[in-house]
């Protein structure tokens, strides 16, 4: 967004596409339609997010800032207790995927033929992995973790995995899920 609170062209692209996506399905969405429903040129669209692909990935970046705005929520609430920061960040996003739009969109397309995005959430999810690890990184750097750097990355590569993994496909509800996650963490942590 921009500092004065009007989107920027970007927002509104991306914006537009979110709304398309849950409405009609990925597939249906064109960069042509998409510049109409924004009321520009599909040139201003192609130069504001590049390909189809890369509008994507902008999407799905866009949704996992919201989800990673509750993990820095959970984690000032916990400022002194590493695994309670993780427990709650863990249950706050299980908490909200349900009710993301985009995220309903991407994964009940699997149960039809446009399955185009969903790779960028599993086999393809590199970006966003690194984006979620990175704001873990930066939120558990204040704790006092007893853990060589290479055991603390494994241990945040492992959360973010797991709870991904239960965002795509839930076993339990998310406070039971959440105290799972603690609980391993817990024990890497020692």
């Amino acid at each position: 967004m921009s500092t004065v609170g009007q989107p920027t062209m970007r927002d509104r692209v991306v914006d537009a596409a979110v709304r398309l996506t849950t409405e009609t399905g990925w597939s249906k969405v064109t960069m042509a339609r998409l510049a109409d429903e924004v009321g520009v040129s599909r040139q201003t669209v192609y130069n504001e997010v590049g390909t189809k692909a890369g509008l994507a990935e902008a999407m799905i970046l866009r949704e996992l800032d919201r989800f990673l705005a509750t993990v820095t929520l959970a984690f000032d609430e916990h400022p002194d207790d590493l695994v309670e920061a993780i427990r709650g960040s863990s249950r706050a996003v299980l908490e909200v995927a349900p009710s993301n739009p985009l995220l309903h969109a991407v994964v009940s397309a699997t149960h039809g033929a446009d399955t185009e995005l969903l790779p960028l959430l599993t086999t393809h999810a590199g970006s966003l992995l690194s984006a979620a690890k990175a704001v873990i990184v930066e939120r558990i750097a204040p704790y006092d973790v007893a853990l060589p750097a290479e055991q603390v990355d494994a241990t945040i590569d492992m959360v973010v995995r797991v709870v991904l993994s239960h965002v795509m496909q839930p076993s339990g509800p998310a406070e039971r899920t959440a105290d799972q996650v603690a609980w391993i963490v817990a024990r890497v942590l020692g």
